[in-house]
């Protein structure tokens, strides 16, 4: 019973939040035409400042400005609540204001007698003061900091969004991180955006400010002479008064709001509130607050001056920066293990002098050692454990783990990235620096040293850490000193996935899947092949970019065809026709139209013919039809590219092998498909025909 009631009181509390917001504004909207009493608008009033303080000390209290994202929204509600008021308040004041100067209510009567002493010149002066302050100063420069802030943030969302596919494809991150990543750009943009645009509503309210005080001031003149009898001096006493503390009652709470805009769009985004800033880097460095206090001290002492008020200020800074030399923040010092040096020993040489060598590789210059050391908050260990569990997720097996060690023969910067002892990648990497990487649509041009992104070629530059935000918005991806090491080995080990298999790998993978589908694999291997030709056709799938995450399918698929044939060639084919749907929605989306690159049918004869007196090897390929095969065959790529679509090309099973061992060499890029790797529900149009040119 309990329970049920808790249910409901929860239900209905839901259901009023909802309705709260339209509420407000059927509210707001009715002040403007529904005539209220005092007492109704000194309610309004008081709700409206205590909204600019609570707005104002949110503000304050943010770290980040979209932890208040709806902050725009309330500048644009209550830039309403305070137009409403003045519409209702301006209505009361001209129909009964000829009563006394508290016809609008006990708060409008406040402000216009104890702020300003009940003198109407003064009230105007400071009422005009004011909104000099909030329109002139605050509002336009909060709108301006709002408008540079939005383009700026809009013109570094395609840096920042690369930089995440970055951190993604590195395996630093997860698709759920990258997607609040994306997410939080994107609100960054609409938040700066909707700032820009609600602090055009501000700057209009002081400018409808003033106009509705002068209005009410002659329409209120009007009314009290020729309406109510008054004499001209009592009239303007009695309205000008009460329409000064309508306005200082709105413009004050505008000020506040408006301080409040500035304050949200001008701050840095750190992990500290307004006030810890202020504190932390104002009043944090004694020498500093020593030189001030000095400099007050003896211009306290110089006659004629407030002495007292100089020396008054100028002991207390001193006093702050003799307690904080006095109690400096220490930081513990980390000690750093001392290393036993191993004993020299004379001893006869053994097998254990034999190393074997490492599968893969890294070998880094001295001044990257901090990339590797954790004492050193280095990370690129973590980012490559990050990599190897990306690769296992997206290509289907782990690799051998990445060995890491000191080697001074190279640059200080350098590094090399080593396959079964040969170097299959190399380059720079700079620590405390970042790599701005121009992806071709840049705006402008960074100081720094020029140099090439080691994985892919592109152009970039290094730069130092206090031009990482502008390269951003100039339009470049960047990237830190880890992360440019991370990607180089990223793509390295896609790129020679197939050499990474090796037996050993193999062997772990089916015990892996052995524990998932025992009899498949016990009827497979070794009953009806042998392990050195199931890694031969994993070899050839991931030669050719093919994944082997669907292992079952090719567990399946190799069961039924090893008793007809043995010949890796062979069961490589039906295993990629069985993964056709795969391969084909690595360069198509689901459902999309393949759009391919063909052979002449008589090409394709001359090829077939090849194939049945030369084997699949391609050993009986005339020099003449190669040299035109090849031509053409870039001709068609070039073409393909300028499209816009995926380098593809279909030929028949029978050819597909002679094909891309082929054409591998010349156009790496290329990938050559079989027509029944292409799932029937696909419509498939050509491109260009190859072999077609006489």
């Amino acid at each position: 019973m309990n329970n049920a009631i808790t249910l409901s009181s929860m239900g209905t509390l839901s259901n009023l939040r909802n309705l709260a917001g339209p509420i407000l504004i059927i509210i707001i909207l009715a002040m403007m035409v529904l005539p209220l009493p005092p007492f109704v608008l000194d309610l309004f009033f008081t709700f409206n400042i205590a909204v600019s303080i609570i707005v104002l000390m949110v503000s304050l209290y943010t770290r980040n400005p979209l932890d208040f994202a709806v902050f725009p929204t309330i500048l644009l509600l209550t830039t309403l609540l305070r137009l409403s008021l003045n519409i209702a308040s301006t209505r009361v004041v001209l129909l009964h204001g000829h009563t006394g100067p508290d016809a609008a209510g006990k708060v409008i009567e406040a402000f216009g007698h104890f702020l300003v002493g009940g003198n109407y010149a003064i009230g105007l002066v400071v009422f005009i003061i004011l909104v000099v302050i909030n329109f002139v100063v605050i509002t336009k420069g909060a709108g301006r900091i709002a408008e540079v802030s939005a383009r700026f943030t809009l013109d570094a969302m395609p840096g920042k969004q690369m930089a995440i596919d970055a951190d993604l494809n590195a395996g630093l991150i997860g698709e759920d991180e990258a997607r609040k990543r994306r997410a939080v750009i994107s609100q960054e943009a609409d938040f700066y955006g909707s700032m820009d645009g609600a602090s055009k509503f501000v700057r209009g309210d002081a400018i409808a400010g003033i106009l509705i005080m002068l209005i009410t001031i002659v329409g209120g003149l009007i009314v009290g002479v020729m309406q109510h009898d008054l004499d001209l001096s009592i009239a303007a006493k009695n309205y000008t008064l009460l329409t000064i503390g309508d306005g200082l009652v709105g413009q004050i709470p505008a000020l506040i709001i408006s301080t409040a805009a500035g304050l949200m769009v001008s701050r840095v985004t750190t992990d500290e509130d307004l006030g810890e800033q202020v504190l932390n880097q104002l009043f944090n460095q004694p020498q500093i607050l020593i030189i001030t206090a000095v400099i007050l001290g003896i211009m306290g002492l110089i006659p004629g001056m407030p002495n007292f008020v100089f020396l008054l200020i100028a002991s207390i800074l001193g006093g702050i920066a003799y307690f904080k030399l006095k109690n400096p923040v220490i930081m513990q010092p980390v000690e750093a293990p001392v290393a036993e040096l191993p004993s020299i020993e004379k001893a006869d040489a053994n097998w254990s002098d034999v190393t074997p060598i490492d599968t893969l590789g890294l070998e880094v210059g001295y001044r990257l050692i901090p990339l590797v050391d954790k004492a050193q908050q280095g990370d690129l260990l973590k980012r490559i454990n990050g990599i190897r569990r990306k690769f296992a997720q997206d290509i289907g097996f782990l690799p051998p783990v990445i060995h890491i060690r000191d080697n001074l023969e190279l640059r200080p910067n350098a590094y090399c990235i080593t396959l079964k002892g040969s170097i299959i990648g190399q380059g720079e990497s700079y620590s405390g620096m970042y790599l701005a990487i121009n992806p071709g649509r840049v705006t402008a041009q960074l100081p720094g040293t020029a140099t090439t992104d080691p994985a892919f070629g592109l152009p970039a530059v290094w730069i130092e850490a206090n031009l990482r935000e502008q390269a951003q918005i100039n339009g470049y991806t960047v990237v830190d000193a880890s992360t440019v090491v991370t990607t180089h080995i990223n793509h390295l080990i896609h790129t020679h996935a197939a050499e990474l298999l090796g037996r050993q790998e193999l062997q772990k993978l089916l015990d892996h899947l052995n524990t998932q589908f025992p009899k498949l694999i016990e009827d497979l291997v070794p009953k009806l092949l042998p392990l050195s030709t199931v890694q031969k056709v994993l070899h050839n799938l991931l030669e050719e970019n093919v994944h082997i995450r669907d292992m079952r399918t090719i567990i399946d698929v190799l069961t039924e065809h090893a008793p007809q044939t043995q010949d890796a060639i062979d069961l490589t084919a039906v295993v990629r026709t069985a993964l056709g749907r795969a391969i084909v929605d690595q360069y198509y989306p689901a459902g999309a139209e393949v759009q391919a690159i063909s052979l002449h049918p008589e090409l394709e004869n001359i090829l077939t013919q090849v194939m049945q007196t030369g084997g699949a090897q391609g050993a009986g390929i005339e020099p003449g039809l190669a040299d035109t095969l090849l031509r053409e065959a870039r001709n068609a790529a070039q073409q393909q590219e300028k499209l816009g679509l995926p380098l593809v090309l279909l030929v028949p099973g029978a050819t597909r092998f002679l094909l891309a061992r082929f054409l591998r060499r010349a156009i790496p890029q290329l990938r050559v498909l079989a027509h029944s790797e292409i799932p029937d529900s696909r419509k498939i149009k050509i491109t260009s025909v190859i072999g077609g040119n006489k």
